[in-house]
């Protein structure tokens, strides 16, 4: 299992769009074979603060997901929205037990 966080801070005026998008793209993303979770929170005492944590069944389901049309759509929709560049920081799965699920 591949995990990902996303984070990113949107513009104040941009909160409401971006949320629409990023459901969108979630909503669709979930639907890929190899997403096993696709995950948007939003920061409760900074509404401008969201984390995607995407949760992929193998490295390639990442790439995968980056060459559809919904995740191009999403992230050319959002570009203008964010305050600053989005960051991702990827982790490896240690319990439960990758091999288990």
């Amino acid at each position: 299992m591949l995990i990902v966080h996303v984070h990113v801070q949107v513009k104040p005026e941009s909160v409401a769009e971006f949320r629409q998008a990023t459901i969108e793209n979630a909503r669709n993303s979930v639907q890929e074979p190899g997403i096993a979770r696709f995950d948007v929170v939003q920061q409760q005492d900074n509404e401008t603060n969201f984390v995607l944590v995407e949760v992929y069944r193998t490295p390639d389901a990442a790439a995968a997901h980056r060459e559809t049309a919904h995740y191009a759509k999403w992230r050319d929709t959002v570009a203008d929205m964010m305050a600053q560049p989005r960051q991702r920081t990827t982790f490896n799965t240690v319990f439960p037990d990758p091999q288990g699920w």
